[in-house]
């Protein structure tokens, strides 16, 4: 029997025009004492403010469509831009990325080689698939900063962008394809790089888990997705009954619901991964994500209880292609896209961006399609306490890929509409 699985890929891609003007070398190394020991968790408690950011300024753009991005990703293609970032530029960026709590550069670094470090580890078990790779690809003729090229020694690429663009964006799509296990091979087409373009910023995430208590697939048939109240349509839905985490968390006003992962063959071993589904009632989604916070999540993850759950949830595919330069002014970020821009801790050149893309494609499925289950209108009531709980997601929910370990939410997206897959 084929496992049921989740896949999910994401990148951020940021695009720089010509130089502009040059400044002293940059600071990044130096002044390595006084490191908080929390600097992991504050950079991960920055990250889930800004997953929460972006979230609402998407929904805010597309708010009638499926959700699909990688907060993680975007996250982490950012940070690059902030290790290189001075004056305004590095101020909306600290802003946005919720880095406040850092006295310089060196204390996000240091969080920053943490989780890279964490990264590589999981990285090695499986059948949990975590991947995550960080690029600086920069025009071979552009002059580096020399802290650049001893601390992101690994992240560096050179690139021959004004004699061979061509070239240059097939290499950059070849190493996103290996990330991602070949689901995006054409990040970049035909005319996104050019003779002009200095510098490319990249992140890559791939994930792939297995779920822990497995769906089957004889269990699955075709339910109503109510869309709204007046449209609905029919979807391939599996169901499972077995002991989750679930909270019925009054503050969001919706059901929160645990489906962790296993990182071991034998089925034994939970990782600390997982997907949490947040259900609210009908008409009642925009105002959980009015009231979504990092301690709000928090709260509603400590609330939950193991108890037998009979889950329905819908089994779906789709890719999200985002135009990121407006959601992200709209969450603050406005220097970094104007000639202005400072990212002289680079380079003795300073370099204006020009574009930032975000591709996400989610897949969740089982193999299989026959069986029954009731159809039923969800009701924000507990259930009496010797029935099982029915979680149904048969209307518009919320769901987040949610690493416990570090407390960041690597993917997440809200599933609306079956009919509006892709």
């Amino acid at each position: 029997m084929t496992w049921p699985s989740l896949e999910f890929l994401a990148l951020l891609v940021c695009f720089l025009t010509p130089c502009i003007f040059a400044q002293e070398t940059c600071q990044i190394g130096r002044d390595l004492a006084d490191v908080p020991h929390t600097v992991r968790s504050d950079l991960y408690r920055g990250q889930q403010n800004f997953t929460v950011s972006m979230l609402q300024a998407i929904n805010k753009a597309t708010p009638n469509e499926n959700v699909f991005f990688s907060p993680y990703s975007t996250f982490h293609a950012l940070l690059l831009a902030y290790f290189g970032a001075r004056g305004q530029t590095e101020a909306e960026l600290t802003q946005a990325l919720s880095l406040q709590w850092a006295k310089n550069k060196n204390h996000v670094l240091s969080g920053y080689n943490l989780e890279k470090k964490s990264r590589l580890m999981r990285a090695k078990k499986m059948p949990l698939q975590f991947a995550g790779a960080d690029r600086i690809y920069f025009d071979k003729e552009i002059p580096l900063t020399d802290c650049v090229k001893d601390i992101f020694h690994e992240e560096l690429a050179s690139l021959d962008f004004h004699n061979n663009a061509e070239q240059s964006r097939i290499e950059i799509n070849n190493w996103i394809s290996n990330v991602t296990q070949n689901e995006i091979p054409d990040m970049l087409s035909p005319g996104d790089v050019d003779a002009q373009t200095q510098l490319v910023l990249a992140n890559a995430a791939y994930f792939k888990g297995q779920w822990s208590n497995k769906f089957d697939p004889k269990d699955t048939k075709k339910d109503i997705f109510y869309t709204s109240e007046s449209k609905h349509s029919f979807v391939d839905m599996m169901h499972k009954r077995g002991t989750y985490n679930l909270a019925l968390d009054e503050y969001l006003g919706a059901y929160v619901l645990e489906m962790p992962y296993v990182t071991s063959n034998d089925n034994e071993k939970e990782s600390d991964i997982s997907m949490i589904v947040i259900l609210p009632p009908f008409h009642n989604l925009d105002g959980v994500l009015a009231k979504l916070t990092p301690d709000s999540l928090d709260d509603a993850l400590k609330e939950g209880m193991a108890r037998e759950v009979e889950v329905a949830l819908p089994k779906f595919a789709f890719e999200q292609k985002l135009e990121l330069v407006p959601i992200l002014r709209e969450v603050g970020i406005n220097s970094l896209f104007e000639k202005e821009a400072d990212l002289s801790d680079f380079s003795a050149n300073s370099l204006p961006i020009g574009d930032a893309k975000h591709v996400a494609k989610i897949k969740v499925d089982e193999e299989g399609s026959t069986a029954s289950a009731a159809t039923v209108l969800f009701s924000f009531r507990s259930a009496r306490p010797l029935e099982p709980t029915k979680f149904e997601c048969n209307h518009p929910f919320l769901f987040l890929i949610y690493d416990y370990s570090a407390k960041a939410i690597l993917f997440t997206g809200i599933y609306r509409d079956p009919m509006t897959q892709k």
